[in-house]
């Protein structure tokens, strides 16, 4: 169930998205307080409309959006009376949050009870980017457990994401309004991660592994609902699966798309429940039966009786050397909240080139590090349930063929994406890029509790480097 937007008509939401070096160039009229100002919300043109910023034809621009040598700045301005609207919400929702303001402390209050299909309001803002405009672009509150946990701590660094053509109905100046090429975007807050680096590291292995994965970029944001300009911190902005990932990774877009979660995401036989496969592409199909085969062909009894045969038959289906790959690259570099402990943080895209299941991981802010909820799995699965619980990896790894191919993914990880020399560089260049921006976060706005941990996080990044390589060989 979706929850109705309450929009009220006479206020604007402005989001100014910026190179830091550009972000004395806005006007100061746009960063200041704007409490108790009302604008006409639909009476406006779009004067910095352009085919190659604002066009959807045109293709993504990958280098503007997404560099590895820059960190963005984004200031993020809302009228006082339209954020008690969204805090209000995210009350109704989560409960009232801890003032305290602990990065490291329990969060406080009884939450509210959350309907997992149940998102924070999204409301109209207008988005600023090297002094062009893009127009009511949709803005809201993003994610599930971290973002109840960072409520209930009393933390105000919350994610975002963006949607630049969500209100297009209600301001037809906007039809098919894009960031140059891209439709959506994520501003993820690094939950619970020191270094600031998981999310976009991660991601950047996987991807140079050969696996689909999400761009990703470093922005410092900045908001104001009426009291001045606030750093609510470094962000990582995350390319959205289901706008350009699949269109630009893959030769065919029009497959299905799904982000399973709950206990059907599992795959334990029995476990089926559509609703824990929510479609984000194709969404007014009502099929889910290449779901339920792969269910079928997974759990059949020529598992044991024929492997052979059902190779073949799971080989056909399903894209298996890709998913082994994932599996090594993704147990080497320890990411506990995800399947095999989690029964999230995944999609399955339905490849109609290739008729086959395609895994892609997604959510990396827990990686590189031994875990919580029962810590990451070892090596040889050794601390996995194996009961069924997980089959896409106790089946996999028990048939003797996947196992062979799992094992080369591993050994090829530590000399490939995940080689010790190759991350060790990657951490000191990027701690170095984000180093003042990390330094300026304030209290109530960090997951950190001194400018010592942000340091002291990327040395246990280097050594996790280091062990997990060490883990490998003696694997």
């Amino acid at each position: 169930m979706r929850l109705l937007r309450k929009q009220p008509q006479a206020v604007i939401f402005l989001l100014l998205l910026t190179s830091c070096e550009d972000a004395e160039n806005i006007s100061d009229e746009l960063i200041t307080g704007n409490k108790g100002i009302v604008f006409n919300d639909k009476d406006f043109t779009t004067d910095d409309f352009s085919q190659e910023t604002h066009g959807k034809l045109i293709a993504p621009n990958f280098s503007e959006v997404f560099p590895n040598d820059e960190v963005k700045r984004i200031n993020i301005i809302i009228n006082s009376d339209r954020w008690d609207l969204m805090m209000n919400n995210m009350t109704s929702l989560y409960g009232e949050p801890d003032q305290g303001g602990r990065p490291g402390g329990p969060p406080g209050g009884p939450p509210g009870g959350l309907d997992d299909d149940e998102n924070p309001i999204m409301v109209p803002a207008d988005i600023f980017y090297k002094d062009k405009q893009w127009y009511r672009v949709g803005v809201r509150f993003k994610g599930n457990s971290s973002l109840k946990s960072t409520w209930s701590r009393g933390l105000m660094k919350l994610s975002f994401k963006l949607d630049f053509d969500e209100f297009e109905d209600d301001y037809p100046q906007i039809d098919n309004q894009r960031f140059y090429g891209f439709k959506q975007l994520s501003l993820k807050n690094n939950f619970d991660d020191q270094s600031f680096l998981r999310e976009k590291v991660v991601g950047e292995i996987f991807y140079e592994a050969g696996l689909v994965s999400a761009h990703t970029s470093f922005c410092e944001v900045y908001i104001d609902y009426g009291e001045g300009a606030t750093y609510f911190g470094l962000y990582t902005i995350v390319e959205e699966m289901d706008d350009t990932v699949i269109k630009n990774q893959f030769s065919e877009s029009d497959g299905t798309l799904y982000k399973p979660e709950g206990n059907g995401a599992s795959f334990r036989k029995g476990s089926f429940n559509k609703d824990h496969f929510i479609k984000d592409t194709n969404e007014d199909d009502t099929d889910w039966s290449e779901i339920e085969s792969l269910f079928s062909v997974l759990h059949s009894e020529l598992r044991l009786s024929n492997p052979s045969v059902w190779q073949t038959q799971l080989d056909s289906i399903f894209d298996t050397q890709n998913f082994l790959k994932y599996l090594a690259y993704n147990t080497v570099l320890q990411n506990w909240d995800t399947y095999g402990r989690m029964t999230h943080n995944y999609f399955l895209y339905n490849n109609p080139n290739s008729k086959k299941f395609v895994w892609i991981p997604w959510d990396n802010n827990e990686a590189l590090q031994t875990g919580k909820q029962g810590g990451a799995l070892k090596l040889n699965f050794s601390n996995l349930t194996n009961n069924g619980d997980w089959p896409f990896i106790e089946y996999l790894y028990a048939n003797q063929y996947y196992k062979s191919v799992y094992n080369k993914f591993v050994d090829e990880s530590i000399n490939g994406a995940f080689n010790k020399d190759l991350l060790t560089t990657k951490y000191n260049n990027y701690s170095q890029l984000i180093n003042d921006s990390v330094l300026k976060e304030e209290n109530k706005y960090t997951f950190l509790n001194s400018n010592g941990d942000f340091q002291s996080a990327i040395s246990v990044l280097i050594n996790h480097a280091s062990q997990r390589n060490i883990a490998v060989k003696n694997y």
